[in-house]
């Protein structure tokens, strides 16, 4: 059993910069999990785990050795080192070193003929994509698209805003070009939220294969999803403001397809 008692130790300056630096997550091909909640979602979603770190006063290694299996290193550390590495507040005791997955567009599979399909075009603040992969798992959407990605999804701020449903979501990245590709090469419709030359998302049918497309609250979506879109949808504004969050809008729309699709609430 290893056990590690200082912040100084290179082994944890090394998960320090997995952390904070997207580019060292790409690099070495693996990200951090902090909780029990996320870390088993992770294990549902069959990811492999390279290290497991746990502080002992919180949670001991017996409560962890069925979570894992027998070739995952687990470490103890100390209260300064636990202390050093968590990233939130209260996390369980537990952070797992974990392997990154691949999420070309080549991956996704779908289980049913008609999918329904979140896009978000080049969303930035890790608390939106966050929002948003909540938000499909809600509505239980056969997949996610990040088009034009503006953040690493293994954003530690990202997983915690997510709940941990970056990994329940089957997810892919790609260019907006390389989607709207894949969606056409498999006769999916494209509804994207934009005032352009749109009807209001009620009056639209999703009984098919659809994909709701997001933009930025900020600038919308950029002109390729506007001009390729089966139709463009809005929701109508009934108070002073103009427009609302983007998880909350794609919540509206994805809700509806799941009405129409005899959703029992």
């Amino acid at each position: 059993m290893k056990e590690i008692t200082s912040i100084h130790n290179s082994y944890v300056k090394n998960l320090l910069k997995l952390q904070e630096k997207a580019r060292e997550r790409k690099k070495q091909g693996l990200f951090i999990i902090e909780g029990k909640r996320e870390i088993s979602l992770a294990i549902s979603a069959k990811y492999e785990f390279d290290t497991i770190l746990y502080f002992p006063e919180i949670i001991s290694e017996n409560d962890i050795l069925h979570l894992f299996n027998s070739n995952v290193n687990r470490i103890e550390i100390s209260k300064e080192v636990y202390q050093k590495l968590a990233y939130r507040g209260s996390t369980e005791g537990i952070i797992a070193v974990t392997k990154a997955k691949n999420f070309s567009i080549e991956n996704v599979h779908f289980k049913n003929k008609s999918p329904l399909i979140l896009i978000a075009e080049g969303v930035e603040k890790p608390g939106n994509i966050g929002a948003l992969l909540r938000t499909a798992d809600a509505a239980n959407a056969d997949a996610v698209f990040i088009a034009n990605p503006k953040s690493d999804l293994y954003n530690s701020n990202i997983i915690r805003s997510s709940v941990g449903c970056v990994f329940t979501n089957q997810i892919a990245i790609g260019t907006s070009e390389e989607i709207i590709g894949f969606l056409k090469e498999n006769s999916i419709n494209i509804y994207a939220a934009t005032l352009q030359n749109s009807n209001e998302y009620h009056k639209e049918n999703y009984k098919n294969a659809s994909a709701i497309v997001v933009g930025t609250e900020a600038t919308g979506l950029t002109e390729i999803w506007r001009e390729t879109a089966t139709q463009n949808v809005n929701i109508p504004m009934q108070g002073q403001i103009d427009s609302m969050n983007v998880s909350v809008s794609a919540a509206i729309i994805l809700f509806e397809a799941k009405r129409q699709r005899n959703f029992k609430i």
